[in-house]
């Protein structure tokens, strides 16, 4: 698909992807269907049991291989129709990975025993071929390579990041408007997606409605569950504008009109410690401040009020084509945050069995500080949901 990156960012990234591979004396990126080849060259290609992959040798011009009849498709992607790379069209009675092995070099650098450098998440059927096929290489993940360079965000991605942020807000505060009392957590999810397409996804790709204990289960699957008043909800949605991901959590208690049904004691206690934690993680998440820190300081407080043990995942995780992706907000990653990178900010603390809560923004490291782009307000929402 066309879209607003420029063709010549496409050519950028290919160019510093090379630099760094020669550089490390790689013998070719061989790129399977993904976020890698959408990212290299804006192609969001089709997943096939035919093989669609991208050559990209440390020096010359890279090689889109694609089947014949994906064609048509392939020229729509603003990087090969913009001939940044070269296509090359297989047959249905070809050998597409004998193909692949013929370009630029790939088969000589093999033979020299050169690392080939596989998507990551390039299927067996495909990779089992390549090792037959080039058995001289050592291989490792493409990641090795374009991991640290996807980190670090252009004007234009925290654009869409930006927009898609945006527009999962107009759909967080549509739902805690709207009736919910009586209705079953599948039906707001569906919802949820719905309204994301409604406000300007292309994709709506998951719709997470936790209420009453379900919320202590942090990747719960909305389930037929009735939303009865005095309870909370867990709401953490996202979808996708132009392949770039929005991500944001908000926890609603559901009244039903009646404040007798308002939250208890411990659950505001609770929030409020939930709040400050991810108020002071964000404001941790600084250029130069390693990535565990931004956990750490989440952590703490909440291990301070007495909740540590119910905070039982990490932080954040980037995001952008992938919905997790570097950098992850973890304890051991003492990797420093860097201007550019994009990531969540949502710790969480869930009583199992009672009911839990946690508070999500994407936020970006800008040189002026933590750029957060959800604007949904953070306190505890309480409403009515008749």
């Amino acid at each position: 698909m066309t879209g607003t990156i420029p063709a010549e960012r496409y050519a950028d990234r290919l160019a510093r992807a090379q630099a760094v591979a020669a550089e490390r004396k790689v013998g070719a990126m061989l790129i399977g269907v993904g976020t890698d080849l959408h990212w290299l060259i804006g192609y969001d290609a089709m997943p096939l049991e035919r093989l669609t992959m991208l050559v990209v040798p440390p020096t010359g011009r890279a090689t889109l291989v694609v089947p014949r009849l994906e064609r048509s498709a392939a020229l729509a992607a603003t990087g090969v129709g913009a001939a940044i790379v070269d296509l090359v069209t297989w047959e249905e009675t070809d050998d597409p990975v004998d193909l692949v092995a013929h370009q630029d070099g790939v088969e000589a650098a093999s033979q020299r025993g050169e690392p080939m450098l596989i998507s990551d998440w390039l299927g067996s059927r495909f990779l089992l071929r390549i090792q037959r096929r080039l058995p001289s290489a050592s291989y490792d993940v493409a990641s090795s390579v374009l991991s640290d360079l996807r980190a670090i965000k252009d004007a234009d991605e925290i654009a869409l990041l930006r927009a898609a942020a945006h527009a999962a807000d107009r759909v967080v505060a549509s739902i805690a408007g709207g009736r919910l009392v009586g209705r079953t957590e599948a039906d707001v999810a569906n919802e949820v997606r719905e309204r994301l397409l409604t406000e300007g996804h292309d994709e709506a790709t998951f719709g997470i409605v936790a209420s009453g204990p379900n919320s202590a289960s942090p990747h719960h699957d909305a389930t037929d569950r009735v939303i009865t008043a005095g309870e909370p909800i867990v709401l953490d949605i996202g979808g996708r504008i132009e392949g770039y991901g929005s991500d944001i959590t908000r926890t609603l208690w559901v009244t039903g009109g009646d404040a007798s049904h308002g939250p208890d004691d411990t659950y505001r206690e609770l929030f409020a410690i939930l709040q400050r934690a991810q108020a002071e993680a964000t404001e941790a998440a600084t250029a130069g401040t390693a990535a565990e820190i931004v956990d750490e300081v989440a952590r703490a407080i909440i291990t301070d009020g007495g909740y540590g043990p119910q905070f039982i995942h990490r932080t954040g995780h980037g995001i952008g084509l992938d919905g997790h992706e570097d950098p992850y907000l973890v304890l051991g990653n003492r990797a420093p945050l860097v201007v550019g990178n994009a990531f969540s900010v949502e710790p969480g603390i869930y009583l199992e069995g009672r009911y839990g809560a946690r508070i999500e923004d994407i936020v970006v490291c800008a040189e002026s500080g933590p750029d957060t782009l959800n604007q949904a307000p953070h306190e505890l929402a309480i409403v009515g949901g008749g």
